[in-house]
């Protein structure tokens, strides 16, 4: 009877150990403790650009590497917070180039307005809860600054209230622009998909300043954090 106490107290020791081991090994992941805040949530991200469409550029910077960069960012913070991320591209090429790699066009401008129709395409597969495609801007006076938020005037009926929540949290993050979200008319992609859906201009490459900084990492990773929390508080608000 002693030994059997013995035995059962050195078990009920054990397992105690292996609780807190448990518990020890869980206790700084979040998850461990709370539903993931966008569990359930598909999200599409597109990287402007692409391929010989480098888009904007300023001295050995150029867009389709910044939006590349920041979108994998943005990603990564997304599937930590529990959505499901779909990019249209991944690579340095178009979209084309990496979903349909064999297709050929006569002109430049008939290759970017089918990678266009291509990345339209791509979305309404996946049927996201909404869509964000990341861009940066350059203009001819390089006094201007600050990353802003688009949507279409005629596009989805929340798309306004996602480009102010990832206007708003960008200004609170960065603390480097007051700029407001605002309507725009030119943008296929936000005017066509039915879903809540987004333009963000992270910054001027024309802007000395600001392309030095799209153009750090760390500054990358903060823009990334901004508008993955932007997109957060709008699907809490959302569902609320």
């Amino acid at each position: 009877m002693f030994f059997l106490k013995r035995w059962l107290a050195l078990i009920f020791v054990i397992f105690c150990s292996m609780l807190v081991v448990v518990y020890e090994t869980n206790a700084s992941d979040r998850r461990f403790f709370l539903p993931e805040p966008l569990g359930g949530v598909k999200i599409v991200l597109d990287a402007g650009h692409g391929g010989i469409d480098g888009g904007a550029s300023n001295g050995e910077v150029i867009e389709k590497d910044v939006t590349l960069a920041i979108t994998k960012k943005v990603a990564r913070q997304l599937t930590r917070l529990g959505a499901e991320v779909v990019l249209t591209r991944s690579t340095d090429g178009d979209v084309l180039s990496e979903h349909a790699p064999s297709e050929t066009f006569p002109t430049l401008r008939e290759r970017k307005k089918q990678d266009i129709f291509l990345r339209e395409t791509l979305v309404d597969s996946h049927e996201p809860d909404l869509f964000v495609t990341i861009h940066a801007n350059a203009i001819p006076n390089s006094k201007w600054r600050g990353a802003q938020v688009f949507y279409h005037h005629t596009g989805h009926e929340k798309s306004q209230a996602l480009a102010q929540a990832v206007q708003q949290s960008i200004r609170e993050t960065m603390e480097n622009t007051d700029r407001e979200a605002l309507s725009i008319k030119n943008v296929y992609l936000l005017k066509k998909i039915e879903k809540p859906a987004v333009l963000v201009e992270t910054g001027f490459l024309s802007n000395e300043e600001e392309r030095d900084l799209l153009a750090n990492d760390s500054y990358q990773e903060k823009m990334a954090f901004a508008i993955a929390r932007g997109i957060e508080n709008f699907i809490h608000v959302k569902y609320e």
